[in-house]
């Protein structure tokens, strides 16, 4: 009796054991029809996919550039490339014809010997400006040989939106396709997006250029996690020597989807009006952000 009962009883578990696995399937089945087929993201795509929407007209393709640098106690080091690749793709996803590169994560960030600037941080990764500028020319002209015809920096970061320049001037040089610094990102997430924010009553020295309540709020609209709640206060008392240029202590979420929507608005736009011949403008801000 006892054997047919743990026999019974094994039967049971094995049934229990199928049917929630079939639902966990079932719950996951949506999730995964989403992300079936092509969608912006160049990597994500196979090579006949991003081939068949190139000449179906996505003739726009978007190098989003980002980091890996410190920002503080708070904010974790990828910050530059998590935003830069979400902001990209909702950007493509409005202009409705263009695609996204990988993000470039490797950037210049001051000498490593000595170290300077953000070098001084544990976990900040620097290369030389001129590797820079050849990665992302060359990143250009592998895509300009793939039927894209405009290719646009979209930099994340402020110290490098003169590289940027010369890159593209670089392409541009070799023909073929047109590449273009896109001055408008940068500008939306900082000048404009700091405007913003003082007419809601925040000081410059508040909103800062690094970690600070602009920087910290535009991280967690666009990923919470990004952002060790635990740790914002720490950063705001340790001040510059923590690497935290202004106070993060109040911003939130809500404020940042400002900032998304400044840079959004204001990328499609430069990016429409580039592509129709109008000169790309670029105010090279010399703050680091």
């Amino acid at each position: 009796m006892l054997h047919l009962h743990n026999s019974w009883r094994r039967k049971a578990l094995v049934v229990a054991g199928l049917a929630l696995a079939a639902a966990v399937h079932a719950s996951a089945a949506p999730a995964a029809a989403d992300r079936a087929g092509p969608g912006v993201y160049i990597e994500e795509m196979t090579s006949p996919e991003l081939r068949d929407r190139i000449a179906a007209g996505a003739t726009t393709a978007l190098v989003p550039i980002g980091g890996t640098e410190q920002s503080g106690p708070h904010i974790v080091l990828g910050k530059h490339n998590v935003r830069a690749r979400v902001l990209a793709g909702r950007i493509a996803a409005r202009l409705g014809d263009a695609v996204v590169a990988p993000v470039v994560a490797y950037v210049p960030e001051g000498s490593i010997t000595p170290p300077a600037a953000h070098m001084r941080f544990a976990g900040t990764l620097s290369i030389p400006d001129a590797a820079f500028e050849s990665l992302l020319e060359s990143t250009a002209l592998s895509l300009c040989r793939h039927g894209i015809r405009d290719v646009f920096f979209l930099g994340d970061h402020g110290g490098y939106q003169r590289n940027e320049d010369k890159a593209a001037a670089r392409v541009n040089r070799a023909g073929g396709c047109r590449a273009h610094a896109l001055g408008a990102y940068y500008e939306a997430a900082t000048t404009t997006f700091n405007a913003d924010l003082k007419q809601r009553g925040f000081a410059d020295a508040e909103i800062g250029t690094h970690a600070g309540l602009a920087d910290t709020a535009l991280s967690l609209a666009v990923d919470p996690a990004l952002v060790r709640p635990a740790q914002v206060a720490v950063g705001a008392r340790g001040g510059v020597r923590a690497g935290v240029h202004g106070d993060p202590t109040r911003a939130t979420a809500e404020l940042g989807r400002i900032g998304v929507e400044r840079i959004v608005d204001a990328s499609v736009a430069a990016i429409r009006a580039a592509r129709q011949g109008a000169p790309d403008q670029n105010p090279n801000p010399s703050h680091r952000k």
